[in-house]
């Protein structure tokens, strides 16, 4: 899980502790902005759900400044780690379980606009499908590839993938996708371009794909169906972001 990672990749980047702050390209040279780089990917990845307070923050900078300086731990680490662990993991869960409750109340909202349907998920939830641009071509099964155009937003609008930005749809047997597209674009037909609300019981859980994708998090997608291709033959790989957990 990710507390356990952030453990794991605290030290590398110890020597931020003396600089925590957003280098400017001005005056910063190369290597201090890789290092920034790295202190930043990592407390992305890491630290950013844990939803540490500036005094917290300091704390952590200062055992990581210690680490660098070669210093004594001021209290026995080894000693504190089950505690350690125990912070990161509640803190960790109380983060994602914020995150899914606002996404859940952000898909609420927007299954009451115009236009959009709430689709419910046996066992898992719902997701909230509704027609852009209407399609009359035929509509998928969940064993047929699908030619697709598709640009997947955070509720705050923030993009973390995109077909459209690479310049290439993509490709890929529809039930492995994620839930929510395995049964949303089933709802399609060629032509259609669509928008799909997924709350993360029926996108990614409570583990997220980090760093772009938090856990918990509800995601928006706006999904074009370029056409659909037989169930037989070859069957291309689905794209990472779209894979259903724990598929390969």
């Amino acid at each position: 899980m990710r507390f356990v990672l952030l453990l794991a990749l605290l030290a590398p980047v110890a020597a931020l502790a003396a600089d925590p702050a957003k280098p400017d390209k001005t005056d910063k040279t190369d290597d201090d902005q890789s290092l920034y780089g790295m202190g930043y990917i990592v407390g992305l990845r890491n630290l950013e759900g844990l939803g540490l307070s500036a005094r917290e923050l300091k704390i952590l900078e200062e055992g990581i400044g210690d680490a660098a300086a070669g210093k004594k731990a001021k209290f026995d680490v080894d000693t504190q780690m089950p505690m350690i662990i125990a912070f990161a993991k509640a803190r960790a869960i109380a983060g994602v379980n914020k995150e899914k409750a606002a996404g859940l109340e952000f898909a609420e909202k927007a299954a009451k606009e115009p236009g959009a349907v709430k689709v419910p998920v046996e066992g898992e939830g719902f997701l909230v499908y509704r027609t852009i641009t209407p399609g009359t071509g035929a509509a998928p099964a969940a064993s047929d590839t699908v030619y697709i155009d598709y640009e997947g937003k955070l509720t705050n609008g923030n993009v973390f993938d995109s077909s459209y930005k690479r310049g290439l749809p993509a490709e890929f047997v529809l039930r492995q996708g994620i839930k929510c597209w395995t049964l949303g674009v089933a709802k399609m037909k060629v032509g259609e371009k669509a928008q799909l609300i997924c709350p993360s019981d029926v996108a990614y859980g409570d583990e997220g794909q980090p760093p772009n994708i938090h856990g918990g998090a509800t995601l928006v997608f706006t999904v074009e169906l370029r056409s659909i291709k037989s169930s037989k033959g070859h069957q291309p790989a689905v794209p990472q972001r779209l894979q259903r957990a724990g598929q390969n």
